[in-house]
C-alpha cells in the first residue's frame, strides 16, 4: 500500500475512522530530518501491508498539528480506532522505526 497524504479534508476519514492501525508522519518540506526520514517511513510501510501509513504536512494542516500538540518534527503518531496509542519524535533509522511499529502492534493486540 502506498503512503497516503492526509489533510483537514480527509484526516477524519483516513485516520480517525479507520479500523486498522494508522501511522501518521507529521512533517514539513523545509525540515531536513523529515526529508531524511521519508525513505525510512516508505520502506517500513511496505513491510506492514495491514497498517495504514499516512503523511501530514504541518504547513498545509496546521489545525491538525495543533490539535495533536505537534511541536517538533518529524513526529510520528500511531492511531488505533481513532485513539492515539503511541508517539515518536525525531528521526529513526529503518531498524529503529520497525521495532517501534512492532512494539505498538504488540500493545494493541493485548
Amino acid at each position: 500500500m502506498s503512503v497516503l497524504q492526509v489533510n483537514s479534508t480527509n484526516f477524519e476519514k483516513e485516520v480517525l475512522k479507520s479500523d486498522t492501525l494508522v501511522v501518521v508522519d507529521f512533517w514539513a518540506s523545509w525540515c531536513p530530518p523529515c526529508l531524511m526520514f521519508a525513505p525510512v517511513f516508505e520502506k517500513v510501510s511496505q513491510e506492514f501491508p495491514n497498517i495504514k501509513f499516512v503523511k501530514c504536512n504541518i504547513d498545509e494542516s496546521r489545525e491538525i498539528a495543533g490539535r495533536y500538540g505537534v511541536m517538533s518534527i518529524p513526529t510520528i503518531i500511531f492511531f488505533y480506532k481513532g485513539e492515539e496509542v503511541g508517539r515518536v519524535i525525531g528521526f529513526r533509522d529503518v531498524d529503529g522505526f520497525r521495532k517501534i511499529v512492532e512494539k505498538i502492534l504488540r500493545r494493541i493486540a493485548k
